[in-house]
């Protein structure tokens, strides 16, 4: 079962998407280490995407996938957005913030489709949900590989049924926002979620979560899984788009350092303990996407600061492994001989 391993790359390695990180220097640089490159658009709006395809495809003639969130329909009321903006009022002052009129975002979801088909993408992958039929139908009419995103048996069970060519199982240790759609479900480690699904669904396994060793990886391969993903192992690489503070944080981490957090974007994600998350415990906060907007300004004045403890420091259970260098450099020591394959 090597089909999508042979097809779209040299190693069975695919780079996390981690949208807001990942560059088209980075995603290119993935591709030609021999990984998947992979575009994380689910911040992005159509025609960003359009572009951001266009310049990786300037850097690369490998193939790459592009990420996409599944618009969720999240009911939020007036009284929310007012108590989630209130408990964040300290840290918006902490930073020196003017009282801010909320905006939020809206999903260019559909039209990011179109840009797939116009732009010949070979694969696309899904986070927070699964398309419709007539997407699905739409993409495979252009030859697309879909790609969904499971963190429990049923979930991997519904990304079959829907038409995915292959899934990625997220175990808990991975970093980032979770890719759960059908509940919050179980918060099943890689190990167990890939031993109890591996016989249940016909599609390939891709694993994810807290993968930072060659042996971890081979453990994986000969446990079910065709290729794994890796995110957290290449955030302080040379060409990551992770800013200089992101990657100094992860290089000076320990272990146990990560927690879940539901305080940046109302949904749960696993990342390096900080002021803002600890400030931010027992406070309402708005469900996601809108947290995500209301945090937004707080974000970027953190950069903006240079105060990382009020940045979102995405990373997974074993950032304490991870080391500087190139990508090439970081995928080479990750990867397994072809006799291993």
């Amino acid at each position: 079962m090597q089909h999508l391993f042979t097809r779209f790359m040299e190693h069975p390695i695919i780079q996390a998407p981690m949208a807001g990180v990942t560059t088209p220097e980075f995603v290119a640089a993935c591709s030609e280490a021999g990984a998947l490159g992979s575009i994380g658009a689910g911040y992005l709006t159509a025609e960003d995407t359009r572009q951001f395809i266009r310049e990786v495809k300037q850097l690369t003639d490998r193939p790459f996938q592009v990420n996409l969130f599944v618009p969720e329909m999240n009911i939020v009321n007036e009284e929310q957005i007012e108590k989630a903006y209130h408990s964040l009022k300290p840290i918006r002052q902490q930073l020196g913030l003017s009282e801010w009129q909320p905006s939020f975002s809206s999903s260019e979801f559909d039209g990011q489709i179109q840009v797939l088909v116009d732009e010949k993408v070979p694969v696309c992958s899904f986070t927070f949900g699964l398309p419709e039929k007539n997407i699905v139908t739409k993409l495979k009419e252009h030859d697309i590989f879909l790609i969904g995103t499971a963190t429990t048996v049923q979930e991997a069970r519904l990304a079959e049924h829907a038409g995915m060519d292959a899934v990625v199982l997220q175990g808990s240790e991975a970093g980032g926002h979770r890719g759960a759609f059908n509940g919050e479900g179980d918060m099943l480690p890689l190990a167990k979620l890939l031993t109890d699904t591996v016989s249940t669904v016909q599609i390939p396994l891709i694993a994810a979560g807290g993968i930072s060793m060659q042996a971890h990886i081979h453990h994986l391969l000969s446990n079910g899984a065709e290729a794994v993903q890796v995110g957290t192992a290449l955030l302080a690489t040379e060409e990551s788009g992770a800013n200089t503070h992101y990657k100094k944080a992860v290089l000076n981490t320990t272990e146990n350092c990560t927690v879940f957090t539901k305080a940046f974007s109302g949904k749960t994600a696993r990342g390096i303990r900080n002021t803002f998350i600890e400030q931010m415990e027992g406070k309402p906060i708005a469900p996601y996407p809108y947290q995500n907007d209301l945090t937004k300004p707080i974000r970027s004045a953190a950069l903006k600061e240079k105060k990382p403890e009020y940045m979102s420091l995405w990373a997974g259970i074993n950032v304490h492994r991870c080391s500087a260098g190139s990508v090439k450099e970081v995928i080479q020591a990750l990867t397994l001989s072809t006799s291993l394959l």
